[in-house]
């Protein structure tokens, strides 16, 4: 039986389910050239504002090891150490919309097939920064970008009403995604941070806003290691540093806990699964949890800046899963998406040795009444 490695995300169709997520690689029109030569499904450039960002001096982005033996955690490159994570600070694109226009023009003449999403990002607040965010999308769109990705989630922009901090409020969720929904004529993403009380709240809001898909999630808000010989944080400018975004092998568990939680709340949304993808395996966990496409970063940066044989070992990891389980009649990403979200479920469903045992964490009995039935000894 003939597989299907192909998908169709939010009516736009896929060649693989796999993308490039907006990072530093993604910074560039060369790069994301490079990403299609390399075979990925698509390529979500790196976030576009109207406003303009300077980074900090010195690296952006840096990868954490485990040790071996004494299972410490450090950016220092150690023999036989294991990744363990990304770290970066990196802002949005230094380079400004005008620049942008002529480079999606570009890419989309040379790979027409391959699927283009334009990252955008504005503040918030007022009618002038929701009018901003639509600029960004009509530029974009006009240009001939697939897609629209709106970061509601950079763990680290210096003004107050920009990325995670609108994704942490879900009126501004939803209003910004209303907003730019008026102009868009392709489908518009939420990328969400997980740095938030209820993360379902926030996707309930942009769904409400009329987002077509989210995607979860950023980086996680974090702090390099502090080198126990200098007592300096691992990475720093003259000694000091901010919060910055975790990454990669680290985070595949809390993220898919985040995705697990808005799969279930929204059982017919679609979400784009981000968070500690390396190989076929990881990525096939997000689509049993209910994910149409997967996209991946750290392991990517760490091959070539653009992944090349991770996107190869993506393809033949998900046409070999297919072609061992046509007989099961799953021939595409569509028939096992989502086929594992039912299995997370509440503690006090998970079996006890003795069900009759098992209170909740209270006592059999509450205050001075015993149970109906009973008789005092």
């Amino acid at each position: 039986m003939a597989v299907d490695t192909s998908v169709n995300f939010t009516g736009i169709r896929f060649p693989n389910p796999f993308l490039l997520s907006s990072a530093p690689p993604t910074e560039s029109d060369s790069n994301i050239l490079r990403a299609f030569d390399a075979g990925w499904g698509g390529v979500v450039a790196k976030t576009i504002g109207l406003h303009p960002v300077v980074n900090v001096y010195g690296a952006k982005t840096k990868f954490m090891r485990t040790e071996p033996e004494s299972n410490r955690v450090s950016m220092k490159k150690q023999p036989g150490a294991a990744l363990h994570s990304s770290w970066n600070w990196e802002l949005i694109s230094d380079k400004p919309l005008d620049w942008w226009i002529p480079q999606i023009q570009r890419i989309k003449a040379a790979y027409p097939d391959r699927i283009l999403i334009a990252s955008i990002m504005a503040g918030s607040g007022s009618d002038k920064e929701l009018r901003n965010w639509q600029l960004l999308a009509e530029g974009c769109q006009d240009a001939g970008a697939d897609g629209l990705e709106l970061n509601f989630s950079c763990p680290h922009m210096d003004r107050k009403d920009m990325g995670s901090n609108i994704g942490k409020d879900a009126v501004l969720c939803s209003s910004v995604t209303e907003a730019v929904k008026e102009v868009s004529r392709i489908p518009v993403w939420t990328k969400l941070t997980p740095a938030t009380g209820d993360i379902v709240a926030e996707a309930g809001a942009c769904f409400t806003g009329g987002a077509d898909a989210i995607v979860s999630s950023n980086t996680f808000p974090s702090l390099p290691p502090i080198d126990p010989d200098t007592l300096e944080f691992e990475i720093n400018v003259d000694g000091l540093v901010s919060s910055g975004g975790l990454g990669g092998p680290a985070i595949l568990p809390m993220s898919l806990a985040n995705m697990a939680r808005m799969t279930q709340a929204f059982p017919q949304g679609s979400f784009s699964g981000i968070g500690g993808v390396s190989d076929f395996s990881q990525a096939l966990s997000y689509f049993l949890l209910g994910c149409g496409t997967v996209q991946v970063c750290t392991a990517a940066m760490l091959d070539q800046a653009v992944g090349p044989n991770v996107i190869r070992k993506l393809i033949s990891g998900l046409t070999e899963f297919l072609e061992k389980n046509a007989e099961r009649g799953w021939t595409s990403v569509e028939d096992i998406r989502g086929i594992r979200k039912d299995r997370v479920v509440l503690q006090s469903q998970i079996r006890r040795p003795g069900k009759e045992d098992y209170h909740g964490g209270y006592e059999p009995v509450e205050g001075y009444a015993e149970p109906e039935g009973v008789t005092a000894a």
